[in-house]
C-alpha cells in the first residue's frame, strides 16, 4: 500500500512514519494533487491519500482506498464526486489547543496584563500605582458556544473552571455538567445572553452565514466574537459594519475568508480590513498550530492506515466505501 501526503501534509511524514507500518511506502505529491488530476495516473485502488483538500474541476476522481483529512474540516473535500469505494476519515486533536487559545484570548480581553506590562516604568511607578486602572474578570461571564462538539467541550470545561456560565447552540449535542444546550431555533435568545461568542461549528450550507445582520444586532453592545472555526459562519460585512458601528464590543479572529491559493498566492485575509480595527485582534489560522498537534493528529492517521492493512475498523470514519459500515453520528463530531 502507498500512502500519497499531498501538499502540506507532506512536511508530516517523520510523524507519520513514526507509528506507521514499514511495509507501507510513503510519497510526497505536491499541493496541486489535491486540485488537478496531473498526478492521478499514480494512485492505486488499494492507495491512501491524506490532504486537507480533494477535488477535481471535472468531477472525475481516481479510485483509491481511502482518503484521510488531517483535519477536521471537510469543505475542502468533494465528497460527492469521490468514487463509492473510497472511504473518507477525518481527525481531531485540536480541540485541546484551540481551547487553551480561546481561553487565553478571553482572559486577555478582560484583564489586559499585556497593556499593563507595556505600560509599567520605574519612573512612573507611583502615579501608576495610586491611579490603577480597574480592569475586567471572566467569573461570571456569559459563554456562548455555536457549535458543541470537540470543541465546544473542550473549551466549556475550562470556562467553566473559571467561573463562566456557559451556553451552547447545537442541534445535536444534550446539556451536560458544564453546559446548557439550546436548539438552533432559539439563536436570537442564545446570542443575546451571551458577553463572549465562540464560533465552534462547521462550516455547512446552513451554518454558512448564519450569523448575519439580524444576529448581530441582538447582541450586547459589548459583546465579543471569537471565529476559531470557519470565517464564513459570520457574514463578513455584516461583522465588520458591527465593529465599526460599536453594535457590539470586538471579535477575535483566527479563521479568514480568503487563503493562499495556487490561482492567489498573496491575497487579503478578508475584503474588509478586520486588522486596521482597534476592537479586533487578529491571528493567521494558528490557535491551533502547536508544536504537539501534528504529532497527535498523524499518529491516528497511521493507526487508520495500518487497520486499513489488516481489515480492522477505521476511527473518525466520516464515509465508509462500500462493504463498510456507516459511521455512528459521535465519530462524526
Amino acid at each position: 500500500m502507498t500512502v500519497f501526503l499531498v501538499g502540506e501534509a507532506a512536511t508530516h511524514a517523520d510523524d507519520l512514519t513514526a507509528h506507521l507500518d514499514p511495509s507501507h511506502e510513503v510519497v510526497a505529491l505536491p499541493a496541486d494533487a489535491a486540485t488537478t488530476d496531473a498526478h492521478d495516473d499514480r494512485i492505486g485502488a488499494d492507495d491512501v491519500v491524506v490532504s486537507l483538500r480533494f477535488r477535481r474541476p471535472s468531477g472525475r476522481m481516481p479510485s483509491f482506498r481511502l482518503l484521510h483529512v488531517p483535519g477536521a474540516g471537510l469543505d475542502g473535500i468533494d465528497l460527492e464526486n469521490l468514487r463509492p469505494e473510497t472511504a473518507v476519515a477525518n481527525v481531531f486533536e485540536h480541540e485541546i489547543p484551540i481551547a487553551e487559545f480561546v481561553l487565553a484570548r478571553l482572559l486577555d480581553w478582560e484583564i489586559r496584563a499585556g497593556e499593563m506590562t507595556d505600560r509599567f516604568s520605574a519612573d512612573a511607578w507611583p502615579e501608576q500605582y495610586r491611579h490603577r486602572v480597574p480592569h475586567g474578570e471572566v467569573h461570571g461571564k456569559t459563554l456562548g458556544l455555536l457549535g458543541y462538539g470537540r470543541i465546544g467541550r473542550a473549551v466549556a470545561a475550562r470556562a467553566s473552571a473559571f467561573g463562566m456560565r456557559v451556553l451552547a447552540l447545537d442541534d445535536h449535542a444534550l446539556d451536560d455538567r458544564t453546559t446548557t444546550v439550546l436548539p438552533p431555533d432559539r439563536l436570537p435568545e442564545f446570542l443575546a445572553d451571551v458577553d463572549f461568542l465562540v464560533v465552534a461549528c462547521p462550516l455547512t450550507e446552513q451554518t454558512t452565514g448564519l450569523v448575519d445582520r439580524a444576529a448581530l444586532a441582538v447582541m450586547k453592545a459589548q459583546a465579543v466574537v471569537i471565529n476559531v472555526s470557519r470565517a464564513e459562519v459570520v457574514d463578513e460585512d455584516a461583522l465588520y459594519e458591527a465593529l465599526t458601528s460599536g453594535a457590539i464590543g470586538g471579535a477575535v479572529l483566527d479563521v479568514w475568508y480568503r487563503y493562499p491559493s495556487s490561482s492567489e498566492p498573496d491575497p487579503a485575509p478578508a475584503r474588509r480590513p478586520f486588522w486596521d480595527l482597534p476592537n479586533v485582534w487578529c491571528t493567521p489560522h494558528s490557535s491551533a498550530w502547536t508544536r504537539e498537534l501534528s504529532q497527535r493528529r498523524y499518529a491516528v492517521i497511521a493507526a487508520n492506515i495500518n487497520r486499513l492493512a489488516t481489515g480492522g475498523p477505521l476511527s473518525h470514519l466520516v464515509r465508509p466505501s462500500r462493504g463498510l459500515p456507516a459511521p455512528s453520528l459521535q465519530e462524526r463530531r
